[in-house]
């Protein structure tokens, strides 16, 4: 677990938007759904729900996004 994932998965979590979080961390998007995949496989789990709405975060990952946010 990298902290720029780490980073990357705060912002989605803040925008619930790919889009949004790339252009907020100065990136692309298909950079920040990698660094989400990356992010899931490491702990082997999913993080967020993927909807044409956005994402929304799954338990998991509101557990994770506290952990998160202290470091």
């Amino acid at each position: 677990m990298e902290f720029y994932q780490l980073k990357t998965f705060i912002t989605v979590a803040k925008t619930k938007n790919v889009t949004r979080a790339a252009a907020e961390l100065n990136t692309t998007p298909p950079s920040v759904s990698n660094h989400i995949k990356q992010l899931e496989e490491e702990l082997n789990t999913t993080l967020f729900t993927r909807t044409t709405k956005g994402m929304q975060i799954t338990s998991q990952g509101k557990i994770l996004v506290s952990k998160a946010q202290d470091i």
